[in-house]
């Protein structure tokens, strides 16, 4: 207190000297309507400190200084800024902060954006003007340490019955704290339908559920965790949802028509189906080969769009948002009014992505700065400026990935745990500076999994089989601000989840795939070797780091001494590709920028004999990064990285004949540059030989980095497993109004709180009304005749809510159905069962 009496009477002749222009200039009418100063007693901390964090703080603290006006101490409040000091103790009429806040001078308000104050907070400002400004010493707005930011171990307390799991021992203590109890966990059936969905997505058939039941020796609830877990193909169909919403990964949409966004599918599936390490999941994502580029690339927006969705941008929000839980959004376009980020941390990390110096754009206009490369927090690493763009993404992944960055693994944990108990460790979630409700769960759970060699799926197995996970669900209100942990939260099935619970009830399955993915190449990687090792090919040796546009023919003549049973190609071009065979088309890519590893079935266009191989490839002009159409012909510099690798395996009978792109094949150039947004090499005229192709390196080669998926795609048969899960296939109506995002934005979070198109779309939508339907089509046409009307109605309430029907519930449903079963009855019945809260929600 002696301290800030000093301090004030240093700063008091300056208050004096500058309070006649600083003092306020409304008019005596716009004075006499000043809301009135309180009379009430002020106590900084109670009704000041509320205010600034609500409305100054956001441009004049935290490290800003918006107009050279900082309030981080009252040191820095006295002095004021570019109009002069802010305030006179005992003269709040004439202070020009409170006509600032008052409103009552339309030219001047502040905040300028952000939360306005009301009559009364006008009113008690005021006040602490006039009662003297007492500002106690310990009350700073510096800028706040992160949290969750350094990797820190807590000690745990002793294992004892009941709380063998870490989890619980920590929980057990947040518990005590709170003078609250254990409740008892929920029984068998609600368990197994609770962690059948959250591993996999399904509801738990009716049989293994049965089974599960029935077993009586103990840790069955672990080892049911660690089945579920282990089914990779159920695993990978049921978490595609969830990475495909973090990045933004869809099959159709904004950027896919015209190439200006690019599909990641099959290196996602194949990444969940082998359960990728997560820190290696995450470098592959931050210095991507040709199948993972897509997330950073971003979509390259056609016509008039802000500065803040550039591609190196894009690439910065979304790895700050998924990876870091920080949402550089607003600090995109501007210094953030919500948190601590600043325009240049938003362009330091977009700079990493950007081929040349970025330029600063401050609210769409240009400010002449250019972007200091840098990561978000000084202290975990530094970016070189002077590296090529394949170095400073190394640097980056060195940095996120390393031993001293612990926001990482919280992150995801914290992930984890929101979806698995509805409501994160820290919320929201993409707010990772705050702390956690238990800083000792999120730092315990982050390192365990670094320790665990980052498995997710060991994480996953820590929270589910916790007597934390097994507590009866909870209502827990969006946003609660008073958030206390007393069990998982009542939680809707995502809109995946209930189109595949239908799937399964009606016996559908979705017409096609939409997914560019393989299922057999992810899901089995431990084939035979394939007898040979393919090439990266071009004209010239050094392409695969840059080479002219240009769209070059490559040409083999393969000989086979019988007619093949079995022949596919594995093949990746930068940037497109036409395969013709023997004169007729075989394949393409047909679309701009789709350097993707694709698996095309040629079977139907080779014979015994000679075989005219001929693939045409077009190394397009980069975009870099424009917000419009380029039209290559005015590019003077426009080298970008170009190849071409096959992997051809060919079946007759049990005898092989494959070939591969390699230094056998020759090569030519088209009569003309290659078109910007389709492959066509039709009227190009007779093309110009060049010679013979020139080997660049394997499957290893960078940029495309495709590696051991590329020759698991090529081991692999066609993909013709039935397609029975949502996020597979392109949103239907129904799955749009329960939620699923278009995913042109990262989604970390979809909304849970019930919409009235979900009302109208479940009550009402032609979508849900033909699948049930056909459903039940499909059920009775099954039925042996006669048709069993009990054993229907059986089945169904098991397969939808995982129990039999009550006596009450069997007569009803029976009278329903009729007997023999009818289309119409079964059809009602399903209609009923669906709309069910035991059927739409996770208890």
């Amino acid at each position: 207190m002696i301290r800030n009496c000093i301090r004030f009477a240093l700063f008091w002749p300056l208050a004096l000297s500058l309070a006649s222009w600083a003092k306020a200039e409304l008019s005596s009418e716009l004075l006499a309507q000043l809301p009135p100063s309180s009379q009430a007693p002020v106590d900084f901390a109670r009704d000041i400190k509320p205010i600034f964090e609500a409305s100054c703080v956001q441009c004049h603290a935290r490290g800003k200084a918006k107009g050279a006006f900082n309030l981080e101490t009252l040191d820095d409040f006295l002095f004021g800024g570019d109009s002069g000091t802010p305030a006179t103790p005992g003269k709040s009429a004439e202070s020009l902060v409170v006509e600032l806040i008052s409103g009552l001078n339309p030219d001047i308000v502040m905040p300028q954006k952000g939360t306005k104050l009301t009559t009364e907070q006008v009113s008690v400002f005021r006040a602490w003007i006039d009662q003297g400004m007492d500002w106690p010493e310990e009350i700073t707005f510096f800028k706040r340490e992160p949290a969750n930011l350094h990797p820190r171990a807590p000690d745990l307390l002793p294992s004892r019955p009941g709380l063998e799991n870490p989890v619980d021992r920590i929980v057990d203590a947040y518990f005590n704290a709170r003078g609250l109890a254990w409740p008892e966990v929920v029984d068998d059936r609600t368990y197994a339908r609770r962690v059948w969905l959250d591993t996999i997505g399904l509801l738990p058939p009716p049989d293994e559920l049965e089974t599960f039941l029935a077993e009586s020796a103990p840790g069955k609830r672990a080892r049911l965790v660690q089945r579920l877990l282990d089914d990779r193909q159920g695993y990978a169909e049921h978490w595609l949802t969830f990475w495909n919403d973090l990045l933004r990964n869809d099959y159709r949409g904004a950027g896919f028509i015209d190439g200006g966004r690019k599909q990641i599918t099959g290196w996602l599936y194949t990444a969940l189906a082998r359960n990728l390490p997560y820190d290696r999941f995450v470098a592959e994502l931050l210095d991507p080969g040709a199948a993972a580029e897509g997330f950073t690339n971003g979509i390259l927006w056609r016509g008039a769009v802000n500065a803040s969705m550039v591609p190196p941008m894009q690439a910065a929000q979304g790895i700050s948002q998924v990876f870091l839980g920080v949402n550089l959004k607003c600090a995109s376009c501007h210094d953030s009014f919500v948190d601590e980020y600043t325009l240049d941390d938003a362009y330091g990390l977009a700079s990493i992505y950007a081929e040349g110096p970025l330029e600063i754009a401050e609210c769409d206009k240009l400010t002449g700065q250019v972007a200091k490369v840098k990561f978000l927090y000084d202290d975990l690493g530094s970016i070189d400026a002077r590296a090529d763009p394949a170095g400073r993404k190394q640097q980056l992944v060195d940095i996120i990935t390393g031993q001293k960055n612990g926001r990482l693994p919280r992150t995801i944990v914290n992930r984890l745990w929101q979806r698995f108990m509805g409501h994160g460790l820290v919320e929201p979630v993409d707010e990772m500076d705050k702390p956690a409700w238990s800083p000792d769960l999120i730092d315990w759970l982050a390192e365990d999994l670094v320790a665990h060699d980052y498995d997710l799926k060991h994480t996953m197995a820590r929270m589910l089989t916790s007597r934390a996970y097994q507590l009866p669900s909870v209502n827990v209100a969006e946003g609660e601000p008073d958030y206390v942990f007393q069990g998982p939260a009542i939680r809707r099935l995502s809109a995946e989840q209930y189109s595949d619970a239908l799937l399964v009830l009606t016996k559908a399955t979705h017409e096609r795939s939409r997914a560019r993915v393989n299922r057999h190449a992810a899901l089995h990687s431990g084939e035979a070797p394939l007898p040979l090792e393919p090439k990266w090919i071009w004209s010239t040796p050094d392409a695969s780091v840059k080479a002219p546009p240009a769209t070059l023919v490559f040409r083999r003549t393969v000989t086979l001494p019988d007619a093949p049973t079995a022949a596919h190609f594995a093949i990746c071009a930068d940037d497109n590709y036409t395969i013709r065979i023997n004169g007729k088309a075989a394949g393409s890519s047909g679309r701009r920028n789709s350097t993707h590893p694709d698996w095309i079935d040629v079977l139907p266009h080779l014979r015994a004999g000679e075989n005219e191989v001929e693939i045409t490839v077009s190394n397009m002009p980069p975009d870099e990064g424009r917000l419009v159409s380029v039209r290559d012909d005015v590019l003077p510099d426009a080298d970008s990285p170009a190849g071409l690798i096959v992997y051809a395996r060919v079946r007759a009978g049990a005898a092989h004949h494959d070939f591969v792109t390699d230094a056998s094949w020759t090569v030519s150039a088209t009569a003309r540059p290659p078109v910007m947004d389709r492959m066509d090499t039709r009227g190009q005229g007779a093309p110009e030989e060049i010679g013979v192709a020139k080997e660049m390196g394997d499957v290893t080669l960078a940029p495309w980095k495709l590696g051991s998926t590329f020759l698991a795609l090529a081991a692999a048969p066609e993909d013709t497993l039935p397609v029975t899960r949502a996020s597979l296939a392109t949103a239907d109506p129904l799955m749009v109004a329960l939620g699923r995002p278009n995913r042109e934005q990262v989604m970390t979070v979809r909304q849970t709180t019930a919409t009235t198109l979900q009302a109208l779309e479940l009550t009402n939508g032609a979508t849900l009304a033909s699948a049930l339907k056909t459903g039940a089509e499909n059920l009775v046409g099954a039925l042996p005749a006669p048709a069993d009307s009990r054993t229907l109605v059986e089945s169904l309430f098991r397969q939808s809510i995982n129990r039999p029907p009550s006596t009450v519930e069997s007569r009803i449903a029976m009278q329903m159905v009729g007997s023999p079963a009818n289309r119409e009855g079964v059809e009602d019945l399903l209609w009923v069962l669906t709309m069910l809260p035991e059927f739409q929600l996770i208890y």
